[in-house]
């Protein structure tokens, strides 16, 4: 009986076919756009189901693109701290033998002199760029009712460009001015304000008075603000010349009578020189000192490079660290999307049947099922990204801008890919599996 011969008003028969599936190729198989749509479909039809089961990844992901910027933006901060107080440098500081190698400051006792900064100055012509000893108090700054408490440096000119610390306004000290013992100073940006006001010009400052204790210097510059940072706050700071602060602030004298100093900073010429230069520096002082146990000296030479390579050893840890954490977080969201999945096949192993009935090899439905799973995860692999992106941001918040890396980024978006290949295949081969005619039988 054709569909004519059909009573009005009753349609013909039909085959029942799930409305998601695509119409099979020739052979059978609906190929890989079809085993996408039919994918595609299937995630948009849960759509709070998929994003349950793709957020595991979504947090592995997200946490490893914001926690590396962070670390990254923590990292580059730091470094450039570092930098702005001078690049290139040696610091040369009084300490005693600590044993085995390690060296302890000795407190009070001051063991690097004047001399031994002269001598710095003048034995390594070519390849330092400046010298600059540095000592310093806390003492009373006041200007007329007002008054702060500053801490008064006492060093050489050279200092200026050995610590990166140009001024704002005016003008450093000069070498005459260091020789003669001038009263002059150079003040720091909180001095100014706490002095002349919060809404104090730098210009209004210059050739004006200030009292440092009991002493009256004359102000020649004023630095610029480098905000806050805690202990030693640069803009605290007040400059004066080394010979002034000898001369009107106490000091604590080496044992053979010289006057000391705390730090002596070197400014190499090359970056690749400073190795060599800390050896030579340490062989030099050495023999001025009549030290002989290179394991026992009363004094340490620091290099700036050595910092920053410990620097960049822990933040390396620290990467790792978290990039394990998010592995762990995207396996276990790939253990979600293969539970899901496992879920999902039980769910439609009567359109598995139906599928199979018209044609489909195992292989069709491995591909439809692997497919889901893929997008899945990196779908939830980009959500991630520009989620972990939002969440770097807020590092400005609290002062840390972050630093994006293509490297972790690319890292992690392939892992959560390889994450719904690997976590999807069981269910899809389990999918593959199914024998037609039970698939048909299931209730």
């Amino acid at each position: 009986m054709t569909a004519a011969d059909q009573p009005a008003g009753k349609p013909a028969a039909q085959t029942a076919v799930p409305a998601a599936t695509p119409a099979p190729r020739r052979g059978g198989g609906i190929g890989l756009g079809g085993a996408f749509t039919i994918a595609w479909r299937a995630i948009v039809g849960t759509p709070l189901r998929s994003v349950l089961t793709a957020l595991g990844v979504i947090i592995g992901v997200a946490a490893v693109v914001a926690l590396t910027a962070i670390g990254q933006g923590s990292t580059a901060g730091v470094t450039k701290n570092l930098e702005s107080l001078g690049t290139n440098l040696l610091t040369v500081q009084s300490a005693r033998g600590g044993g085995g190698g390690s060296l302890v400051r000795s407190g009070p006792r001051q063991t690097i002199t004047v001399e031994d900064a002269e001598a710095l100055a003048t034995a390594f012509p070519d390849r330092v760029g400046g010298v600059a000893p540095t000592v310093n108090s806390s003492v009373q700054a006041k200007l007329g009712s007002a008054n702060t408490q500053a801490s008064v440096l006492g060093t050489w000119p050279a200092y200026e460009t050995v610590r990166n610390s140009p001024v704002e306004t005016g003008a450093y000290f000069t070498d005459a001015d260091n020789k003669s013992r001038k009263r002059v100073a150079v003040i720091g940006h909180q001095v100014l304000t706490d002095l002349w006001g919060e809404d104090a010009a730098p210009d209004q400052a210059i050739g004006q008075k200030v009292r440092l204790g009991s002493v009256s210097f004359t102000v020649t510059g004023v630095l610029p603000d480098k905000g806050a940072t805690g202990f030693g706050n640069a803009n605290s700071q007040v400059l004066i010349p080394l010979g002034t602060y000898l001369q009107r602030f106490s000091r604590t004298n080496s044992a053979g009578g010289e006057p000391t100093v705390s730090s002596v900073y070197l400014q190499a010429v090359s970056a690749d020189d400073l190795t060599a230069l800390q050896a030579d520096v340490t062989d030099l002082l050495s023999t001025r000192h009549d030290q002989t146990d290179p394991d026992n000296l009363d004094f340490q030479v620091q290099n700036q490079a050595d910092s920053l390579a410990s620097l960049s050893s822990v933040t390396g840890t620290l990467t790792l660290l978290v990039g394990a954490i998010a592995g762990i977080s995207l396996l276990v969201g790939g253990i979600g999307i293969m539970n899901i999945m496992l879920v999902s096949v039980t769910e439609r192993t009567r359109e598995i049947g139906v599928r199979k009935a018209l044609g489909a090899k195992p292989r069709d439905i491995l591909t439809q099922f692997l497919v889901e799973a893929s997008l899945l995860s990196i779908g939830g692999g980009v959500i991630g990204m520009l989620l972990g992106v939002g969440v770097a941001y807020l590092g400005n918040l609290a002062g840390i801008a972050p630093v994006f890396s293509a490297t972790p980024m690319i890292v992690a978006f392939l892992f959560s890919a390889l994450v719904g290949v690997f976590f999807g295949y069981y269910p899809a081969a389990r999918a593959a599996r199914l024998d037609p005619v039970d698939s048909l039988r299931y209730e």
